[in-house]
């Protein structure tokens, strides 16, 4: 029988100073039956917000924790959390993280201008039309961390892990299987990073690790140096070197033609690939030519996809195998949509998880809760806001997450957080390789708004990304 159709009970500590909402008082609520949606039948504590803000964080990477990559092997050098942090008239405070790469700083100005005045003294319980699916790119992707921190008070004011309340019809779990993702190299010689031959020695730590599958991407100006001639050999030998029962998952960020593509598929056919992440650039019709050459390997994408209407079309024409949305970029409300979708048209689900762990932990929520679970990415990149966010650590241990059964996202920040990684307002996350040659002349593209389609379903229709 499913987990949805029993009495979840358990118990809290009470609040010491303000009074707390009913289900807090008496303990962990019981979820109704025959649940469509996680709130549905649910009822609501007589809640109501006081105040939504923005935290920060920053942390300069070292010079030996600095990784290149994209096709001009752009530097990085910092690494960034957003966190939105909603307080109410209870005492209860949650917290959800957004996707630093939509800039912090105007995030927090649209919290402050836009959000703010729209959320104060509103019921938390209100999520899915306060904030639910709404987020975007730019400054409006701060509303995937209100939607998230909406979430974790609900979940602490009904006294339950957040998972118990998203899963409405399929038993959940605790623990998620976690791939290493990593893979991040150089192809231009003298670079000070490591070249295409550390893939066997990543591939080898990972699997010491307790990982059982390891995504790699093509590497720091391939585009420059790189040929997909020159890059099968090390594929080749870091198949030999983890043996047949090591998944290896090839990430391309879209940077491949379609005619790299189709060289290079028979190939990760031979290696037993497992998926293959976004192989070229979003033109349905050329993710299926590559699907016709494909057997077995999944093709996976759509991560920053911040609605379902956007995904829809890819799942339906059969380019996608694996979809890719993340809670920091879409909310926990569309991703639970976007997840069900996939479901009812025989898609699994491997959010996109590429930042620090109070993204992961949301991400995890929802993998526990929904039936197409497949495995949730682990960053391997230099990144200390991964293990230093929480009072008790949260991670992956033997290559699982294992999801805290406290109410809501069951994690708590540490005190002092914002003088330990203050911000970092100075420029991007990537500065330019001073090493790499001029970039040749390139023809500008001309038009006004709306000429180009961010995501765009076939040819003729350029894309932004």
């Amino acid at each position: 029988m499913s987990a949805t159709r029993r009495r979840f009970m358990g118990s809290l500590t009470a609040a010491a100073a303000m009074p707390a909402p009913a289900a807090q008082r008496r303990g962990a609520a019981s979820l109704p039956k025959d649940r469509i949606s996680p709130l549905d039948g649910v009822r609501r504590e007589k809640l109501k917000i006081t105040g939504v803000d923005l935290i920060n964080l920053g942390y300069r990477l070292k010079p030996d924790e600095e990784w290149a990559d994209g096709g001009r092997n752009s530097i990085i050098w910092k690494t960034e959390s957003v966190i939105v942090e909603v307080s109410t008239d209870a005492g209860l405070k949650g917290i959800g993280a957004c996707s630093r790469y939509n800039g912090p700083a105007a995030m927090k100005q649209y919290l402050e201008q836009v959000v703010r005045p729209v959320v104060l003294g509103r019921n938390p319980f209100e999520v899915e039309y306060l904030a639910g699916g709404i987020a975007g790119r730019g400054p409006r992707a701060v509303w995937a961390g209100v939607d998230v921190a909406l979430w974790d008070i609900i979940g602490k004011a009904k006294g339950v892990p957040l998972y118990r309340i998203l899963a409405t019809d399929t038993e959940p779990v605790t623990r998620i299987q976690a791939y290493a993702s990593g893979g991040e190299f150089s192809w231009r010689k003298g670079s000070r990073f490591p070249g295409p031959e550390n893939l066997v020695k990543e591939a080898l730590r990972y699997k010491a690790a307790g990982y059982t599958a390891f995504k790699f991407r093509p590497g720091g100006a391939f585009e420059s140096f790189g040929s997909i001639r020159e890059y099968i050999p090390y594929l080749r030998e870091m198949r030999k070197a983890v043996g047949p029962d090591f998944d290896l998952i090839q990430e391309s960020n879209q940077r491949w033609t379609l005619e790299q593509c189709l060289e290079i598929a028979p190939v990760l056919e031979d290696l037993k690939v497992l998926w293959w992440e976004e192989p070229t650039r979003k033109i349905i019709d050329d993710y299926l030519t590559i699907r016709q050459a494909l057997r077995t390997v999944k093709i996976s994408g759509g991560e920053t996809v911040h609605n379902r209407h956007d995904l829809v079309e890819w799942m339906d024409s059969g380019a996608y195998d694996i979809v890719q949305p993340g809670t920091d970029d879409a909310g926990l409300t569309e991703c639970w949509h976007q997840a069900r979708m996939a479901h009812t048209r025989g898609k699994l689900i491997c959010p996109h998880n590429w930042q620090d762990n109070l993204v992961a932990i949301a991400n995890a929520h929802l993998m526990a809760a929904v039936p197409n679970r497949y495995m949730l990415e682990s960053n391997m990149t230099p990144n200390p806001l991964k293990d230093a966010l929480f009072k008790e650590w949260f991670g992956v241990k033997n290559g699982y997450y294992t999801i805290p059964e406290k109410p809501g996202l069951g994690v708590e920040l540490k005190e002092g957080l914002a003088e330990q990684f203050p911000a970092i307002s100075e420029g991007g996350w990537n500065r330019p390789d001073p090493d790499m040659p001029p970039r040749p002349d390139t023809p500008r593209r001309t038009g006004g708004p709306g000429q180009f389609n961010d995501w765009p379903s076939r040819p003729g229709q350029p894309s932004r990304r």
